[in-house]
């Protein structure tokens, strides 16, 4: 029986979540927790979806203790994970996190266990990732390293880390006139885009869409680390119309392979912040991802006349010919 708690977030994607429980059943928890929000008024078929997602979950045979905490009313997906978590560790000292579209490989687990026991002390460490965002193995001598970008597409952490989360990260008044953040991320765009976030978590108009951000921030301004593996764990299956925040299948972050890791683990000789992975990974996954470069000029003159085209067809009207729109071959006949 595996003696780590593991958290498992669910909303109203069963298939995803059929996929994620079976490899988390296939390890034998001792503790499942389960955080599943609830429908949203606005979705008629959010009710229906949620229910056979929770139906989901007592499809397995769970030989361990299964604790769940359903939402009657919709959250969001950013203050259910996060009010989710705060109940998780409420109750246990450490923990595994998977979302529903997160898939890992069966050795995700036993890595993210010895990463907790080795690192259970150590202020230093806050986050344990299983992602990459990379195809390729991190250009490392060593089984996993210590990077500023916590990625949270299968993770974990404990309580004496977690208790630092604060969802409207009321620090940020007091660090957003410095060089604090600029020193984390190094191109100027990016740097924006996360200080707007960090805005909107400051004060929010309406229902906060991402608490990840806000995790961040809890790592950063406790000079913290993550340990990241040499190779990519976890495969992010919901990239496609239906996610929030990874919304396009061709998204460079999303349906990576997840890897094997290799046991025994080889460790680095000291926790030490490796800051040339995380200035590459700024530049070619998160600048790349947030600001992509604009498509190449034959493709920008097609859209162009396209929507030209369209455009011209809507103020003839139906039935009406242009030497624009019809075809030379018929012109002539």
């Amino acid at each position: 029986m595996f003696t780590t708690p593991i958290a498992l977030v669910i909303f109203r994607r069963p298939d995803f979540t059929r996929r994620v429980a079976e490899i988390v059943a296939a390890i034998d928890p001792k503790i499942l927790f389960v955080i599943a929000d609830g429908p949203r008024p606005d979705r008629p078929d959010d009710a229906a979806l949620c229910a056979q997602t929770r139906a989901v979950i007592d499809e397995f045979k769970w030989n361990g203790t299964v604790i769940k905490h359903y939402s009657d009313v919709n959250l969001g997906c950013g203050r259910r994970p996060a009010t989710g978590i705060d109940w998780v560790f409420n109750q246990v000292e450490e923990a595994i996190i998977l979302e529903d579209d997160c898939v890992p490989h069966p050795s995700f687990f036993r890595y993210c266990e010895e990463m907790l026991a080795r690192y259970r002390d150590d202020e230093r460490v806050m986050h344990i990732a299983g992602t990459t965002f990379r195809r390729d193995p991190l250009p490392i001598a060593y089984s996993y390293t210590f990077s500023q970008m916590n990625a949270a597409w299968g993770w974990a952490t404990w309580r004496r880390a977690w208790r630092h989360f604060d969802f409207n990260v009321r620090l940020w008044p007091e660090l957003r006139a410095t060089s604090w953040l600029s020193e984390i991320l190094p191109d100027p765009r990016v740097e924006k885009f996360w200080a707007d976030s960090f805005d909107r978590a400051y004060a929010p108009q309406g229902n906060l869409s991402y608490w990840d951000h806000q995790w961040a921030f809890a790592v950063w301004t406790n000079h913290a680390l993550a340990v990241v593996p040499r190779r990519n764990l976890v495969t992010n299956i919901g990239c496609n119309r239906d996610g929030t925040h990874c919304a396009h299948e061709d998204d460079i972050m999303g349906n990576l392979p997840a890897h094997e890791i290799e046991f025994p683990l080889h460790h680095p000789p000291t926790v030490l912040h490796n800051r040339s992975l995380d200035r590459e990974f700024v530049r070619n996954v998160i600048a790349p991802r947030l600001f992509p470069p604009p498509p190449p000029l034959a493709t920008r003159v097609r859209k162009r006349l396209g929507r030209l085209l369209r455009r011209t067809r809507s103020l003839l009207g139906p039935g009406v010919d242009s030497p624009l729109l019809t075809p030379s071959s018929a012109r002539s006949k």
